[in-house]
């Protein structure tokens, strides 16, 4: 994803996000940095802060410079498997057992994975973050056979890598082919994400931890994640990485439903008490200022990164590092994105007029009541809306779909998937509507009346 050339932030708003940029860089000693913010399909701001590779200042650093992105896989594991969901392969209520069969631990079920809310192990049994050897396929579910199931499902979140690994196999076993060709030819290709790969292409960083008590860098290894490769395994750049979470705010639809990935951002589990953090079909749900940013941090030897997005905005915002110990890459990439959000809003689209009104539609419009609370119904897109009076102006309008004469389906918004039934009196007049059982009518009316 290039910087675009329609757009520039003033200098006062680009400075305050380099001061950022360079306060993160300092904290995490990181000897690479790279962060950028997206919109409307486009880098609007990047820096590259370091060197790729200490041993040699000739490699590139930029939005097209290779970094280990780690668990941000997991997005696209999951994205997967809703894609399989909607092809009708599976439920996201079937225990997992279903499609592996043989596995213990059978009443976890594939949703349970996807939040971290099955209680199982955070990682794959055999010490892996010690031996750095994690399993082949085969290794992967005896592993899991053996795992420990800590918790009671949907009782806390709990973080699985071991889970994540487990919904790769998963999606091999339903797809016929490999996850990485899956990888490939369900999301890679058709979104354009050529910098986005399983192993370190050129330009790319070189990995380093710093200890404590010194600022030399020290070279990490490379590691093989073998079957865990659908939980962390992803290479790839700001620029690809901007574009993929571009796409998930307004994805394609032969790739993607729009109603799926609303369906993933919606909170399944909280994190934390005080309810700013909580997880989605996954996805990572941070509410920061009053806005509600969706993504993922990874971690792995030498590869700190984190993205995210937010659909009121419709902006994007990511950070990669390359020390072992760089810090809170979600924090600055949060920061970076509300920063643009509240100095650089995006201009309102225009509004642009219909073009048919449906029949039997009119005689449904204006002022309704119900509890004694106003509501107002109105024709947009050439379809039945509504919505509360007094709800937030960015509130959304319920839409709806007729299924028979008088009868509608809500579609969208409140009350999705409930019924919106008209009545009519002895002259064919609508005399009041009853949407979700409930009555509306002209005039502010009490339950009894």
């Amino acid at each position: 994803m290039a910087p675009r050339s329609d757009h520039r932030l003033d200098h006062s708003l680009t400075r305050d996000l380099q001061r950022i940029a360079l306060e993160a860089q300092n904290s995490s000693r990181t000897p690479a940095f790279v962060a950028g913010v997206a919109r409307e399909g486009e880098l609007v701001w990047t820096t590259a802060i370091g060197s790729a590779s200490l041993a040699d200042p000739s490699v590139q650093l930029d939005e097209n410079t290779q970094f280990l992105v780690a668990s941000n896989t997991k997005t696209f594991t999951a994205v997967m498997v809703l894609q399989l969901r909607d092809e009708g392969k599976l439920d996201l209520d079937d225990p997992i057992e279903r499609h592996l069969p043989g596995v213990s631990h059978g009443s976890v079920t594939v949703r349970q994975l996807l939040i971290h809310g099955s209680g199982m192990q955070r990682e794959p049994v055999g010490d892996v973050w010690d031996t750095l050897v994690f399993p082949d396929r085969e290794g992967l579910v005896d592993g899991w056979n053996e795992a420990e199931r800590i918790g009671r499902p949907h009782h806390a979140w709990h973080y699985s890598n071991l889970g994540f690994a487990l919904l790769g196999e998963l999606i091999a076993r339903l797809d016929g082919r490999d996850w990485a060709e899956s990888l490939q030819a369900r999301l890679l290709d058709p979104i354009g994400l050529r910098r986005s790969t399983l192993t370190l292409q050129p330009p790319h960083t070189a990995q380093y931890y710093l200890a404590p008590f010194t600022d030399v860098p020290v070279s990490e290894p490379l590691l093989d994640k073998n079957a865990t490769a659908a939980a962390g395994a992803l290479c790839s750049t700001l620029g690809d990485m901007m574009r993929w979470h571009q796409f998930l705010l307004d994805p394609d639809e032969s790739v993607l439903r729009k109603d799926t990935i609303a369906e993933m951002l919606t909170p399944q589990l909280m994190v934390d008490q005080s309810w700013t953090e909580g997880w989605g079909l996954g996805f990572q749900l941070s509410r920061i200022q009053g806005r509600t940013w969706f993504g993922h941090t990874g971690g792995l030897p030498g590869g700190i990164t984190g993205f995210f997005s937010e659909t009121g905005s419709g902006l994007s915002a990511g950070v990669l590092m390359n020390a072992t110990n760089a810090l809170a890459p979600d924090a600055t990439a949060i920061a970076l994105g509300s920063l643009v959000a509240e100095r650089d809003p995006a201009l309102p689209k225009p509004w642009v007029p219909g073009t048919s009104t449906p029949e039997g539609l009119t005689e449904l419009t204006g002022r309704w009541f119900s509890e004694g609370i106003g509501f107002t119904f109105v024709i947009r897109e050439g379809g039945l809306q509504g919505r509360l009076d007094r709800a937030a102006p960015t509130a959304a309008w319920s839409t709806f779909e007729q299924v028979e004469p008088d009868v509608f389906r809500t579609t969208g918004g409140r009350e999705k998937g409930e019924r919106l039934v008209v009545h009519r009196d002895a002259n064919g007049a609508v005399r009041q509507m009853n949407w979700a059982t409930y009555k509306f009518t002209r005039e502010p009316l009490a339950f009894g009346e």
